[in-house]
């Protein structure tokens, strides 16, 4: 059976972002945010987005994140974006809003919004840097040190950039693990090894398996890649 693309819309929010998936969000958040030196998250709860079904799955309206809280209340968002439209930035700003917003009820001081998170994996070319995985702050222009606050946190993954490393380093790099994972063209011989490594990333595995033993996620999955194309 052919290899279903795991970042797939449809599939990544299946296998990352319901009930029961924590153990592939918290390893994977672990990986990308252990670049910023933040302690390692042990429990996490997922937010569920509300099901996503065969019927409306090629509407773009339908093809939602994952969303989850850590126990400092931090939020963390994690989007899939493969085709490059130029818009990533204010797409993440967006969502980074519209999460901000949310933080708060009335009667309630500004003080208690939530630090935001946002990691969004790429499929090429938005930041014109070198590095596949590139982070954001809001650091003052002068003093390049100094945090303004640490209530915004951006991530981008370039998948593309990723997969032009030379030196991949399975054995001792979690998210390269995960990216690797994420790549369609890693051979079964490397994949069959980081599940070894990683046990997150075999129960992903397993879950995206399972899926695509049921025809109806399967075409699903079918018409979200369809979708991603246009």
């Amino acid at each position: 059976m052919e290899r279903l693309n795991p970042l797939n819309d449809y599939l990544f929010q299946k296998y990352m972002g319901e009930k029961g998936d924590e153990e592939q969000l918290v390893s994977f958040l672990n990986a990308v945010l252990k670049r910023t030196g933040r302690a390692s998250i042990v429990n996490i709860e997922i937010l569920e987005n509300k099901t996503i079904t065969a019927d409306i799955i090629g509407d773009k309206k339908s093809i939602l994140d994952v969303r989850a809280v850590m126990d400092d209340g931090t939020k963390v968002n994690t989007e899939v974006q493969l085709r490059n439209v130029g818009n990533m930035d204010r797409r993440s700003l967006f969502y980074f809003s519209r999460e901000f917003s949310k933080g708060i009820v009335s009667g309630h001081d500004y003080i208690e919004l939530p630090d935001i998170i946002a990691i969004n994996i790429v499929g090429e070319g938005f930041v014109r840097l070198d590095d596949f995985h590139t982070v954001f702050h809001l650091w003052e222009d002068t003093h390049k040190s100094y945090l303004l606050t640490g209530a915004l946190e951006i991530h981008f993954v370039d998948m593309k950039k990723f997969r032009g490393l030379q030196n991949k380093d399975i054995n001792n790099n979690s998210l390269h693990r995960w990216l690797s994972f994420f790549d369609l063209d890693t051979p079964g011989n490397i994949l069959e090894e980081i599940m070894e490594m990683e046990a997150a990333i075999k129960k992903a595995d397993e879950k995206i398996t399972h899926l695509a033993s049921d025809k109806d996620a399967e075409i699903a999955a079918l018409r979200a890649c369809l979708s991603e194309e246009q």
